[in-house]
């Protein structure tokens, strides 16, 4: 199984072409999937998809959308961990275990139906923010309590000018990602196309809302539809790039640090400790909370942590 990488300094502000993920648009791009033996003795299904699918000019039709939909759709995908790059073939995408375990028609969730799928892609975006830097930046560095897109476009541009600073991102580029990334949580409330009301995923998280025209603020809180399962699996992928080799972690750090679940997910303090307190029945004590004179920590077992990340999956759905 594939470990989850930060690939944060790697900077992307656009291929979504300002639309928003939509429920059904990381299944559209996981059907295309062609699945195919691995040529071992016991053959494993392995699932990939041509580049060229989302391009040809079949695109359009195979997609049912526009062909700046079609592009969308394989970002969305992309950023998602849906689909990844494939090594062995340039030309093809490969599909995460992860990915088919949720999107397979016999999956997990292959409609999106279920919430865990939405707090799953918030957290690609988010927490993981390979190819969504607005997002990483959004939930880790804002923490004014109200803010607007026109005050956000200052301090972004100074961050990505920092993260890149030998490529020039234009100002209406910045606008147009911070736009879409607003409205991925928040939708408009009025005006605009039919588009615009077509409800986006990341939509019924209730992590930001609108609370005047144009002015925005996050929603912090205990998250009820944010499964434990879910939760659990986000500290792993934080672990593997923030404490890799270390056995335990600090409260802090997975309440505040940026890219933490506490941050990423806008828990407050009670509801991260919750969550921590129930990880040892959750994982069979692979987790495991302590609070020792003050001392507030997770211990974690030795080991790879791979196969236990793709069972809290499956526990995010029970």
């Amino acid at each position: 199984m594939r470990t989850p990488k930060n690939k944060f300094s790697q900077a992307q502000f656009s291929g979504h072409e300002t639309f928003p993920l939509r429920q059904m648009w990381l299944k559209k791009a996981f059907d295309q999937v062609v699945w195919h033996d691995d040529g071992a003795i016991s053959p494993v299904r392995k699932g990939k998809v041509s580049k060229a699918t989302f391009t040809d000019e079949n695109a359009i039709a195979i997609f049912g959308v526009g062909k700046n939909m079609v592009s969308s759709i394989r970002h969305w995908a992309l950023a998602c961990d849906v689909l990844c790059e494939s090594e062995a073939d340039p030309s093809s995408f490969e599909v995460p275990e992860i990915a088919v375990d949720i999107f397979h028609d016999d999956g997990l969730d292959p409609y999106a139906e279920n919430p865990s799928t939405a707090w799953y892609a918030h957290w690609c975006l988010a927490g993981q923010g390979a190819r969504s830097t607005t997002w990483r930046w959004l939930f880790n560095h804002v923490t004014m309590p109200t803010f607007t897109r026109q005050e956000l476009e200052a301090p972004l541009e100074d961050f990505a000018r920092k993260l890149t600073p030998n490529k020039r991102i234009s100002p209406s580029t910045l606008a147009r990602d911070l736009e879409t990334c607003l409205r991925s949580y928040a939708p408009r409330l009025a005006g605009g196309s039919p588009e615009d009301f077509a409800e986006p995923l990341l939509g019924e998280l209730g992590l930001l809302q609108e609370v005047h025209k144009g002015q925005y603020a996050f929603r912090r809180g205990p998250k009820t539809s944010l499964h434990n399962g879910l939760f659990a699996y986000a500290l792993l992928t934080f672990w593997e790039t923030a404490a890799e080799g270390l056995s335990s972690m600090a409260f802090e750090t997975i309440a505040y640090a940026e890219g933490s679940p506490g941050r990423v997910f806008k828990l407050d303090e009670d509801s991260v400790a919750e969550r921590l307190i129930a990880l040892s029945d959750l994982t069979d004590g692979y987790l495991a909370w302590t609070d020792t004179a003050g001392l507030r920590q997770v211990h974690k077992q030795s080991g790879d942590s791979a196969e236990w990340r793709r069972e809290l999956i499956r526990k995010a759905y029970d």
